[in-house]
């Protein structure tokens, strides 16, 4: 009896949904011939997905269905003009897709993919089965200009825009050169001890102090105050662009160095004092001042 009343719940509560098109739900094949499958689709009744709509692909065989097959489909009408209610597969991937597409453009995440076109500025890519569009200026850092090249090649990319409506999914490499970059440039800063002292060519002056190029693609700061041991008013008095100078480093912190020019001044060691070259006497006797010694040698007539 208790079943007979969980059937009969179950049918009011089907009596009154109400399905939407673009819905997608779930439901399990009942029984399937060569042109269409019919669906349980927990509805006051079934609903049909014709062979078109599981899949664009020509290789596709409803032999590969079964009753008792557990599908998610979309609606695309809830009356197809013969009771049933009008389903697609394909349709539910495409927004199935969209969803993991859209979430990965919110956490950034890095897709490994295969460029399988070349069209006008720009080439085509495949993400969870949607076609994704990738410009040619967003392929490197720097200016491409040739795409073909990139046939067939795989690239690291992120989703920069994913939209359903427009049904336009656009996708960059350059943002993941970009982003390795900068972990690359924040090593080597992170790499830089403070305390010690580094060499560098004036990379440009401001009012405020002067960069210091340090190589690799690394500058660091020094403030006016450290420029020199005696007051300035602005950098240009003792520095010129291109001048090679040694700092040392006085702090590494959010991505920027520090540096000071008077204090690495002030660590380098003392000028040696010139040393006097040593006299060396020969003893050839005793010494004295005695009147014997004085007159030695002395030849009287």
């Amino acid at each position: 009896m208790s079943e007979t009343m969980a059937d009969f719940e179950k049918e009011i509560d089907a009596s009154f949904r109400k399905l939407n098109e673009g819905e997608v739900l779930e439901g399990t094949i009942n029984t399937v011939d060569e042109n269409a499958a019919y669906v349980d689709i927990n509805y006051h009744t079934q609903g049909i997905i014709k062979k078109s709509d599981f899949s664009d692909d020509p290789s596709f065989s409803m032999q590969s269905i079964n009753p008792g097959d557990t599908i998610q489909a979309v609606v695309l009408s809830d009356d197809n003009g013969e009771g049933y209610v009008a389903l697609s597969v394909k349709e539910a991937v495409k927004a199935l897709a969209w969803e993991t597409v859209k979430k990965y453009a919110e956490e950034g995440t890095v897709l490994t993919l295969k460029i399988g076109g070349i069209v006008n500025k720009g080439v085509i890519v495949y993400v969870e089965g949607l076609r994704g569009f990738i410009p040619a200026s967003h392929l490197d850092i720097g200016y491409v200009e040739d795409t073909n090249v990139y046939l067939n090649k795989t690239v690291e990319a992120k989703v920069i825009t994913a939209d359903e409506e427009k049904n336009r999914l656009v996708l960059s490499v350059k943002e993941v050169l970009f982003e390795k970059r900068r972990e690359e440039k924040e090593r080597k800063i992170n790499a830089i001890i403070p305390g010690s002292v580094v060499e560098g060519k004036v990379e440009s002056l401001m009012p405020y102090g002067a960069f210091i190029d340090l190589g690799d693609g690394i500058s660091g700061l020094v403030h006016i105050s450290q420029i020199a041991q005696k007051r300035i008013e602005s950098p240009g008095e003792v520095l010129k662009v291109g001048q090679e100078v040694k700092a040392k480093v006085l702090k590494v912190a959010d991505g920027k160095i520090s540096l000071s020019i008077k204090a690495a001044e002030d660590q380098e060691p003392a000028p040696k004092a010139k040393e006097e070259p040593a006299i060396n006497y020969k003893d050839e006797g005793n010494a004295t001042t005695g009147l014997g010694a004085l007159l030695a040698g002395i030849k009287l007539d």
